[in-house]
């Protein structure tokens, strides 16, 4: 398992959008599976790798979907003969945490007391719904890293010249006005960046966030709960789910599932039928 892994890792991450992701994968599994024969992949050892790791079901999906992924490479390139299936944990119901006004308000007053830069990331996740690695690679003119903020026209390019698309959609949209004043206001201080510490470009924001958040007392908030918030806010203020589709760059079927009842117009043909029999 470790040369599938390995011919994996050389051969075929390098060509994807994000090979650091197939890395922390890769690294996760190795300890367990490396010195495993191809044959020993089935149901038993798979569930036995869950309870080794004791992550969370979704991470665990996405290890063990590497290692599949690795399998069917090696398979499909002729270096193994056979391609075991893989059993994956049940999927996780999809987390939609959002913060409340107050919450938003009270966590970007805590950052902004803290780690300036921590302030904003959580206002450009908030008012966009953009990822986080998208939000840490967005400058202020094109640039070959990730996206930049056009403020002459007030666009956002989530992605960067040269980036591949990946399943992960970074659409171009509308910058919301709110937004749009402070970030003529980071650039008029000369930054580059529009989530910079000390001039620089944040890579990372894993010890910054969360420390910001349990100051706030709110435990239970990740970078991720900014893009359930704003899709949140936008459905509850009326947006329809198509144009929340494109202006987040999430499908309209994902909008529907996860996120439709908090439109007022959630099932309102149904009502109003119901509603109206004599």
């Amino acid at each position: 398992m470790a040369e599938v892994l390995t011919i994996y890792a050389e051969e075929h991450a390098p060509t994807t959008a994000d090979p650091g992701r197939i890395g922390y994968a890769i690294d996760a599994l190795l300890p367990f599976w490396g010195e495993m024969k191809l044959s020993a992949v089935k149901g038993e050892t798979c569930r036995r790798y869950a309870k080794h790791r004791a992550k969370a079901p979704g991470t665990i999906r996405r290890e063990l979907g590497a290692l599949q992924s690795a399998i069917n490479y090696c398979h499909r390139e002729g270096y193994i003969t056979a391609a075991p299936l893989v059993t994956l944990p049940e999927k996780p119901e999809a987390r939609t945490r959002w913060l409340t006004r107050e919450e938003a308000a009270k966590l970007l007053w805590t950052a902004y007391r803290r780690s300036p830069h921590i302030a904003r990331f959580i206002l450009i996740g908030i008012y966009t719904g953009t990822r986080r690695d998208a939000i840490l690679r967005m400058g202020f003119a094109p640039n070959t890293v990730g996206g930049w903020f056009d403020l002459d026209r007030g666009i956002m390019y989530r992605r960067g010249d040269g980036e591949r698309e990946t399943k992960k959609r970074r659409t171009p949209a509308p910058i919301p006005r709110q937004l749009l004043a402070h970030l003529r206001r980071w650039k008029a201080q000369g930054g580059l960046w529009a989530v910079e510490f000390s001039g620089a470009r944040v890579g990372s924001i894993k010890t910054a966030f969360p420390s910001a958040v349990a100051a706030a007392g709110l435990g239970d908030v990740t970078p991720h709960t900014l893009k359930h918030t704003a899709i949140t806010w936008a459905l509850q203020g009326g947006a329809s789910v198509w144009d929340c589709a494109g202006f987040f760059a999430t499908s309209p079927e994902t909008i529907e599932r996860v996120y439709g009842h908090h439109s007022p117009n959630h099932q309102a043909s149904v009502l109003r039928a119901i509603e109206g029999r004599k």
